[in-house]
């Protein structure tokens, strides 16, 4: 029976004004990791938030509460977000990266957030609205500087790939010597926004026949922004995938909350004849990956 990971992604960059439920305080964020660690989620991704604003801020000194907030209950891998290229406090490769190079070098997580490459973000039901949309950068230094600290600190990648040249330009990168950790390759599906595939079997099977010429046996994973993702679920245990869920990823306006997405997953992976991992199997899985590479 195939070990399936489940990765938890709690609250995402949207605000409660387009998503409702997500946590946005440090001991909320807690409460949902742990939440959705008992229902068997190994991974939790998520981002910080100053609570004054109800707008992502991405001081480590945040990041480091509830890494070690959930950690102290549950063993899961916690890792975070990177703020958008061209932020206020993302003006360099340098500062975008800082957070995470000071949570690596104290050893407070395993995962990191290092997406090759850009894309257009628009919403369908936003298509008419002339101001609509914005670019998601992530320029050469960024994609470098992120794989440079993966490098130093030996934490993993994690690739979102949004569109198939994210892994055509993720592999050539991480073929480099010296190598990174194997990095995980996060498929990104959506109905809501405008870029990559909808969430169907064909589309899943279009970017593994890609994979496999550029990363043959890398991890991978099915996920997405604005996208119901249980559907493709089958799919993904059958291929030997795992699955991303959670409020940063579940259309807007959820109204299911990260513990019960991380348990429709578990259904969901039990259903189509896989067992949930916990971390100590993803950690392990990885590590035989590594050797390998």
């Amino acid at each position: 029976m195939a070990q399936i990971w489940i990765e938890a992604a709690l609250n995402g960059p949207w605000g409660r004004e387009r998503q409702p439920g997500i946590p946005i305080t440090v001991a909320e964020v807690v409460a949902d990791g742990l939440a959705a660690a008992a229902e068997g989620a190994a991974i939790v991704h998520v981002h910080a938030y100053d609570p004054a604003t109800g707008r992502q801020n991405d001081a480590w000194e945040t990041y480091a509460r509830i890494i070690e907030g959930i950690r102290a209950k549950a063993d899961v891998i916690v890792y975070p977000t990177i703020p958008l290229a061209g932020s206020d406090y993302a003006a360099s490769a340098a500062s975008r990266y800082a957070h995470t190079e000071e949570l690596a070098r104290r050893g407070l997580i395993e995962w990191a957030v290092c997406d090759p490459g850009s894309t257009t973000f628009l919403r369908y039901d936003e298509a008419s609205a002339p101001e609509s949309g914005f670019l998601y950068q992530n320029p050469m230094p960024d994609i470098r500087e992120g794989l440079r600290i993966a490098r130093t600190h030996r934490i993993r990648p994690g690739y979102a790939i949004y569109e198939p040249g994210f892994t055509r330009l993720g592999a050539a990168l991480a073929a480099l010597e010296p190598r990174p950790p194997v990095p995980v390759y996060r498929f990104m599906f959506s109905d809501e926004f405008a870029w990559g595939f909808p969430p169907r079997p064909a589309y899943l099977d279009a970017h593994l026949a890609l994979l496999a010429e550029c990363a043959p046996g890398a991890p991978w994973m099915v996920a997405g922004l604005g996208v119901d993702i249980l559907p493709l679920v089958p799919a993904a245990v059958a291929r030997g995938g795992h699955v991303r869920v959670g409020l940063e990823d579940a259309p807007w306006g959820s109204p299911q909350g990260n513990r019960a997405w991380v348990a429709a997953a578990r259904r969901a992976i039990e259903a189509a004849g896989g067992r949930v991992a916990d971390a100590a199997a993803v950690r392990h899985d990885l590590a035989v990956r590594d050797g390998a590479g």
